[in-house]
Parts: C-alpha cells; sequence; structure tokens
C-alpha cells in the first residue's frame, strides 16, 4: 500500500469519526424537555356534609271544614283560594228540618212543664195535710217521686232542646282559624253530609308558617342526630338559640330565601320502610310556598374536620377503585391508589393515600404515566361547591 492510499483512509476514518460525533450532538440537541403538566395541591379543611331530601309542604295548621249535618247547600259565602278570618261565615246548609226539629223538643219541654206545674200543685196540697196525718205517708211520699221525676223530665227535655240547637247551628258552617281557603268540594244545591256526597267541604291553612315534612334513612339519622346534638351542645355553652340551619331548594331549582329548623322527629324507624319522619318548619311571610307543593330540604349531616379535598377531575376509577397521578418532589408521576370519601359538588374528600400539600394532577391523565418527569405549573382550581369554598 502506497503513502497516497493510506493518507485517504486516514482521512475517511476521521471523517467517519466527526460525522457520528456530530450525529450524537445533533441527537441530544433535538431531546425535548420535560412537559409542563397543571397539578393542584391538596387542600385540608373542615368540611360540612349536606345532603338533599324530598320533602312535601303543609300548612302549619291544615284543617278540614266538614259538614256535620246533612242537608241540601243553601250558600256559599267565600271566595276560593282567598284568605278568610276566624268566625267568618263559609257555607250555610238549609236549616229547616232542624228548625222543625228545635220546635218539636221546644213543644217537649213546655209538656213537661206543665207536668212539673202539676206534680209540685200536687205535693204543695199533700204536704200540710201530712203534717197533720190528714192523709198517709205513703202519699206523701208518692206525691214527692211525682215532683222529682217531673223535675227530671224538664231537665231532659231542656237538654234535648239544647241538643237540637246545637244541630241546627252547624247548618253555618264558620272558619275555625285565620287562614287561605281552597277550592270548595261542594256547589249550591248539592246536596252534602253523607257519603258519597263530599263530607269535607274544604279546607283552611295558616301559611304564613310551613310545616315541610321528609324521611330519613335509618343510617343518615344517625349522622344527622349526632350533628344535631353537637350543634345544640355549642349553643348551651354560647347561651344562645340555634339558628335555623335547613335550606328548601324549589322545583325550579332556585334556593327559598328563609331557612328552615327541625321541629319534630318521630318516635319510631317504619319497620316497612327503615326510615324515619321528620318535621321542619320555614317562615313563608310571602306566600310563595302553599301546601302540597314538594320540594328538596338541604340537611347538613356532619362536619368533617381536616378533611383532605381534591377536584374530582383529578380522580381516575377502574374496577370500583380510585386512583390519582401525584408529582413527588423530584417532578416524577407517581400513580397512587386512594380511599374515595364523600362527594361535594366538584369536589372528593380523600380518607387515605393522600396528604396536605402533595401536588396531584389535574386536566391531564392522558398525558402523563407512572414514572415519568414533567414540569409542574401550580393551577387554582375554582370550586363551584359552594359549602367547600373560603
Amino acid at each position: 500500500m502506497n503513502t497516497f492510499t493510506r493518507i485517504v483512509k486516514s482521512f475517511g476514518v476521521f471523517a467517519l469519526a466527526t460525522g457520528l460525533l456530530l450525529s450524537c450532538n445533533q441527537k441530544e440537541k433535538k431531546t425535548p424537555p420535560p412537559p409542563e403538566i397543571p397539578v393542584i395541591e391538596v387542600i385540608q379543611k373542615d368540611v360540612p356534609i349536606y345532603k338533599q331530601f324530598v320533602g312535601q309542604v303543609y300548612g302549619f295548621s291544615d284543617i278540614p271544614i266538614r259538614a256535620r249535618v246533612s242537608g241540601f247547600l243553601e250558600g256559599i259565602s267565600f271566595d276560593e283560594g282567598m284568605p278568610v278570618k276566624k268566625g267568618q261565615l263559609l257555607y250555610r246548609i238549609d236549616p229547616s228540618e232542624y228548625e222543625a226539629k228545635v220546635s218539636t223538643q221546644e213543644s217537649h219541654l213546655a209538656e213537661a212543664r206543665t207536668g212539673l206545674a202539676k206534680a209540685k200543685s200536687d205535693l204543695d196540697r199533700i204536704q200540710p195535710l201530712a203534717e197533720i196525718n190528714a192523709v198517709s205517708k205513703s202519699d206523701l211520699d208518692a206525691a214527692v217521686a211525682n215532683y222529682n221525676a217531673a223535675q227530671a223530665y224538664v231537665d231532659a227535655q231542656k237538654a234535648n232542646v239544647r241538643f237540637a240547637k246545637i244541630n241546627m247551628s252547624y247548618c253555618w258552617i264558620k272558619s275555625p282559624i285565620n287562614g287561605l281557603i281552597g277550592k270548595t268540594k261542594a256547589r249550591v244545591g248539592e246536596f252534602v253530609g253523607k257519603d258519597p256526597n263530599p263530607v269535607i267541604l274544604n279546607t283552611v291553612s295558616t301559611i304564613d308558617t310551613v310545616r315541610v315534612e321528609f324521611f330519613l334513612a335509618e343510617a343518615q339519622y344517625i349522622r344527622f342526630a349526632r350533628e344535631y346534638k353537637r350543634l345544640r351542645e355549642i349553643d348551651k355553652m354560647k347561651e344562645a338559640r340555634r339558628e335555623p340551619n335547613l335550606g328548601l331548594i324549589l322545583a325550579d331549582g332556585s334556593n327559598f330565601k328563609y331557612k328552615g329548623e327541625v321541629t319534630f322527629i318521630n318516635r319510631e324507624v317504619d319497620p316497612e320502610t327503615g326510615s324515619l319522619l321528620i318535621q321542619a318548619s320555614f317562615p313563608n311571610p310571602d306566600n310563595l310556598l302553599k301546601p302540597g307543593q314538594y320540594a328538596k330540604v338541604v340537611v347538613k349531616m356532619e362536619v368533617i374536620e381536616d378533611a383532605l379535598l381534591i377536584p374530582q377531575r383529578c380522580v381516575m376509577e377502574l374496577q370500583g377503585q380510585f386512583s390519582v397521578y401525584v408529582v413527588d418532589s423530584e417532578n416524577i408521576v407517581k400513580a397512587i391508589q386512594i380511599n374515595a370519601g364523600e362527594t361535594i359538588g366538584d369536589m372528593l374528600v380523600v380518607n387515605e393515600g393522600l396528604k396536605a400539600g402533595d401536588k396531584v394532577v389535574i386536566d391531564a391523565l392522558q398525558k402523563v404515566g407512572s414514572g415519568m418527569k414533567v414540569n409542574p405549573k401550580p393551577t387554582v382550581f375554582e370550586s363551584q361547591s359552594s359549602n367547600i369554598q373560603e
């Protein structure tokens, strides 16, 4: 091999080595930086747990208006759906039959009084004669017995007259309370007071305050009772009356502006449904709530102290198992299994698996994987759950 050939080969080796070195440098320059991934920090705070239950609205007083005697309805003296006053005339039933019964009883009373007068006259005549032994003792006893019997008969007839007048008074049906009256179930000319015709003619309700009844399952009641007891103990320590704390969501989704409070808890759990009746009262000065409406009662069941919270968007679920991606101090992504607790709107309470301050991946779950190096970008999550916002 001559000198020229050796020079060419040496130059070729040098060129090849130079090319490989430049290629490696170019590859190193093309390696992308770690991706920027949004993360949020785990929040720790006391969280009230609210639950919603379907409730039905009743008037504070719902008084049925009944026909206590039977007869033809002669008149209606109110406007349907309007307020009425206590003692106001509502209905009038034809009183002719009952007036006749009063007259009959009064005639019997007059007859009884006549008999009493005769018995008294006989006693007044016999008594002086008995004192001088002009008549026998048995005659005096008979006269006294006749007088007492006549007096008792008069008293009985007076009672019959009173009873007949009471029945006649039922022909004029009046409102027992101030309230709002509903739609009449009978019209003028109908025979009322006996089935199948209306016996309950109407209902008058007091609705400036309303009752709302709802049911709690047995397990829910236990949680509610514990929180209710805790609040009462706090009130005693503060020497203050507990403020109403129940909310109401109406059928159109709006929140009723007045708060309510529990007024009654039934003494027993229904063995058929496993639920317990709860009754609450709500102020209703605008008369917005009407008896028979349905609404959702919002109840604070308990307060979880130092709860750990993350957005639900951070959580992955697979076959009932929940996990999240956490970025550690070296910016390495790790998949962590968690024990999920209560769901509160768009947030989730984490019972186990995380601690306060952990950085959890949000809105980029499809872009990361366990062991991946990332550039975490702290993000502020605005929760729409009003009960957990600051």
